[in-house]
């Protein structure tokens, strides 16, 4: 099993070289709001509403001292703004209070914060800090149950028995391939298994369509043709860019 997953994220890495943090951030405060506010929607759906949001508040002390209803308003469109915008003020107070208006760069001075857990931990860690971590979202934790490399459901669990496997080092970027795997091609109801490149190691092969020509179709993102998450995508990104609030439909949340 061990040598079969390293295998398979020695694919990936071919298969997604450009593979990255589907968020929108220029710095860690960005990307800790979005990652907060990623919860029950789409990354695309965030990444269309946080420019406003950090036109609006570009710093924790900002946000701290933000009129809850106008902050609630602004984040609407991402689902459970209320509850959002409380975590967003008590994280915000938070850094201003206790941090100097900085995000911290240790899991346990970041799981303290309002609203953060060990998977917007990790997130942040990796992605704003370079600290090593597996994000267990739902895609990566449905890939690895689907390929056996653990029967977890535990999102700290899953984590523990896939940091096992894989080197400290591989772990950031082991994250991006898989959810880069599972929002593409290895999707929850009906994978694209016959247009999948790792097909032939996979333990679950046949769950989802395997003529080629249909598995085709339902590829997403870059791989079928279509922008991304992302309205400013990274430069080796090879697909189009998302675009802004309101000018296209968008992808189910989920996909």
């Amino acid at each position: 099993m061990v040598r079969r997953a390293r295998r398979i994220n020695r694919e990936l890495a071919e298969i997604y070289p450009y593979a990255h943090p589907e968020l929108d951030f220029r710095n860690p405060f960005e990307l800790l709001v979005a990652t907060v506010l990623s919860a029950q929607t789409t990354d695309l759906r965030v990444n269309q509403t946080t420019p406003a949001l950090f036109a609006a508040y570009p710093t924790p002390e900002d946000m701290a001292a933000a009129v809850p209803e106008e902050l609630e308003e602004i984040i609407r469109p991402t689902g459970f703004f209320r509850a959002k915008a409380r975590s967003l003020l008590g994280l915000s107070q938070a850094l201003r209070d206790d941090f100097g208006g900085n995000v911290p760069g240790r899991i346990e001075d970041l799981v303290k914060l309002p609203g953060v857990g060990r998977k917007t931990a990790n997130v942040v860690l990796g992605n704003a800090f370079g600290v090593p971590g597996i994000t267990v979202d739902t895609h990566f934790g449905r890939l690895v149950r689907r390929w056996k490399w653990t029967e977890q459901e535990d999102p700290e669990k899953v984590e523990a028995e896939i940091c096992a496997i894989f080197p400290k080092s591989e772990w950031t970027m082991l994250s991006h391939r898989v959810v880069f795997h599972g929002r593409r091609i290895c999707h929850s109801r009906k994978p694209a298994c016959g247009a999948c490149p790792i097909a032939p190691l996979c333990p679950a092969y046949g769950e989802g369509e395997t003529d080629p020509e249909k598995a085709k179709k339902l590829l997403k993102y870059e791989k079928g043709g279509q922008p991304g998450q992302r309205l400013s995508p990274p430069p080796d990104y090879p697909g189009l860019p998302a675009p802004p609030l309101g000018s296209a439909p968008e992808a189910p949340a989920g996909s």
